[in-house]
């Protein structure tokens, strides 16, 4: 949606709204959980991580989930026909990578050096484009600042390192001036041309999510609010802007409600948390085993509602809401 009709429709904070009163996780949590548990299984060779993660997104794709962006799912069929990980990628310079490099920074926050091979690996397998890297490779240097505990403006003087096209030159001082200049994430993301919706472009989704946690990253909610409020892409961007400001505050930095709201199967809260502790062991050992069978059927359920929240938006807004002259 466009901030403008979030602002009409939902004027009073978030809150879980997607199924009555309940939250779900959707694809851009699935793909840092299959990378975390790539991470698990492959230890430091970006070899194993690279196979590992490529039968991953094979199985995935198969089980036909609501939220896959084209060009992932394109990779995925290309993967399926024989495509090597190195060699399944598309061109195109989408945000799909980026939801997954949070979790690769947050765990090689002291080695820069896997930090950019394990990024590339991981961005190969569905986009060729490498502004899709560039993009991926922020996010994991992001969350890796955030790890160390290190200040935020050392990431903003090292922005300009990470891509070496124009584009990417201008979105990195654009990002500097307004943070100098106190914007709001809104505003931000208007001067990118972002106005009313932020899109899955790279280029616009992970430099608003960037500036969200370098202006609120201590503030979840407001980091999250910030984002959402942008309009457009919103799972996505919020969830690349809610795990690098989670680097940050850790659990107890997310509203109780927030986590006890996530109702999901057989991806539980729970199993998000095994996953993420065997994570942080940085030992080589076998994934997380959860009940994949019931994948088919959760995607179903999610895709019905999914679908009934798009039949809604046709409909006027719940209510009108009084505004001040």
């Amino acid at each position: 949606m466009t901030k403008e009709r979030i602002a009409r429709r939902w004027p009073d904070g978030l809150r879980h709204r997607f199924v009555l009163g309940y939250g779900m996780i959707s694809d851009d949590t699935e793909h840092a959980l299959m990378t975390a548990q790539a991470l698990i299984e492959a230890g430091d060779d970006v070899a194993v991580f690279r196979r590992r993660l490529a039968w991953k997104l094979r199985w995935w794709i198969i089980a036909l989930p609501a939220g896959a962006g084209l060009a992932t799912a394109r990779a995925c069929l290309r993967l399926w026909i024989g495509f090597s990980p190195e060699q399944s990628g598309v061109n195109s310079a989408g945000n799909g990578p980026a939801m997954r490099s949070a979790i690769i920074g947050a765990r090689f926050w002291d080695d820069s050096e896997r930090r950019r091979k394990f990024v590339l690996a991981s961005t190969r397998i569905t986009h060729a484009d490498k502004r899709a890297y560039t993009a991926a490779l922020a996010v994991a240097e992001a969350a890796a600042c955030s790890v160390a505990g290190q200040p935020r403006q050392i990431f903003t003087s090292q922005l300009q390192k990470f891509g070496d096209d124009a584009e990417w030159q201008r979105i990195a001082n654009r990002l500097g001036e307004s943070l100098a200049v106190g914007s709001s994430v809104a505003e931000f993301a208007a001067s990118l041309g972002s106005a009313s919706a932020v899109s899955g472009y790279a280029y616009h989704s992970v430099p608003v999510a960037l500036f969200a946690w370098l202006r609120h990253g201590d503030d979840f909610v407001e980091t999250l609010q910030g984002v959402i409020q942008c309009g457009g892409d919103t799972d996505t961007v919020a969830a690349i802007a809610g795990a690098l400001s989670g680097c940050k505050v850790g659990p107890g930095g997310i509203p109780s409600s927030w986590l006890v709201g996530v109702r999901d199967w057989p991806r539980s809260l729970q199993f998000v948390e095994r996953v993420a502790e065997r994570v942080a062991q940085c030992r080589v050992a076998p994934p997380v085993t959860w009940f994949w069978p019931a994948v088919i059927l959760r995607n179903l359920c999610f895709f019905l509602i999914v679908l009934f929240h798009g039949f809604r938006r046709l409909l006027p807004p719940y209510a009108n809401h009084p505004t001040k002259d």
